[in-house]
């Protein structure tokens, strides 16, 4: 890990801000961004503080040291946190204390599915891994009423995905790892789902006993934790090619 100035921050938040900097330049890599208007935050570990990007930063410009820190029970300036992020965040963060991340994104494969009535289908290897897994969440509105929270939470649940209807997707889990790789794979779920019905060929069905041992194996897939080795293969490769993010 490069290093940040050492008097700064404590190694919690020094090793959280390069992990979600670097979650940030990845979400940018593999076109997870919507100009400046979507997120991820990090609760710093042992506190009630996190980290997310400075309002006008696009997801390629964000390093370890520009994330800007609040706590989930104080609102920040709306000049440094986009608001809508703000609320979704706390929200999540405050209800859920298993979850150490929450990423948001509007990409346009995952709102095309958050507009469809059916939501996403059981039908690829990549959607069997959300198969009982993934909740909905009724638009509202941009989110920058408080009184939305709430809802949020309840239809979020348990749950680690959440599709905003009409607006987008949603990730959170302990670990900046396993919510960008989830991310990563409901993206790539969503994609292929409208690929698959853009041809308008009727859709192959996937038994369900073959849908939920799917899931089940994708949670214990070589006996490591979900999502590890490819994040680790790609802040490696991080490193070599945008070492940026670490500053």
């Amino acid at each position: 890990m490069a290093s940040l100035p050492a008097a700064k921050f404590d190694n919690a938040e020094r090793q959280t801000r390069y992990d979600l900097a670097a979650c940030y330049r990845l979400a940018a890599k593999f076109g997870m961004t919507d100009v400046i208007y979507t997120h991820i935050s990090a609760r710093i570990p042992g506190t009630e503080d996190l980290l997310i990007n400075r309002f006008g930063d696009q997801f390629h410009e964000v390093t370890a040291s520009s994330l800007v820190k609040f706590r989930i029970d104080e609102e920040p300036s709306e000049r440094d946190v986009n608001p809508a992020g703000y609320v979704i965040h706390s929200a999540v963060h405050g209800a859920r204390h298993d979850v150490g991340c929450v990423m948001h994104t509007h990409t346009v494969a995952g709102v095309a599915v958050a507009c469809q009535a059916q939501g996403l289908l059981p039908i690829s290897q990549y959607s069997l891994q959300f198969h009982n897994r993934i909740a909905y969440h009724d638009y509202e509105g941009i989110a920058l009423l408080e009184d939305e929270k709430p809802r949020l939470v309840r239809d979020m649940g348990t749950h680690g995905a959440l599709i905003l209807r009409n607006h987008g997707l949603l990730t959170a889990y302990p670990t900046i790892a396993e919510t960008f790789s989830a991310m990563y794979n409901l993206e790539r779920a969503c994609q292929v789902q409208i690929a698959a019905m853009s041809g308008g060929a009727a859709l192959y069905p996937v038994p369900e006993h073959v849908r939920e041992l799917t899931a089940r194996q994708t949670e214990n897939f070589g006996g490591q934790e979900t999502g590890v080795p490819e994040w680790t293969a790609l802040v490696r490769e991080l490193e070599r090619t945008d070492p940026g993010f670490a500053d």
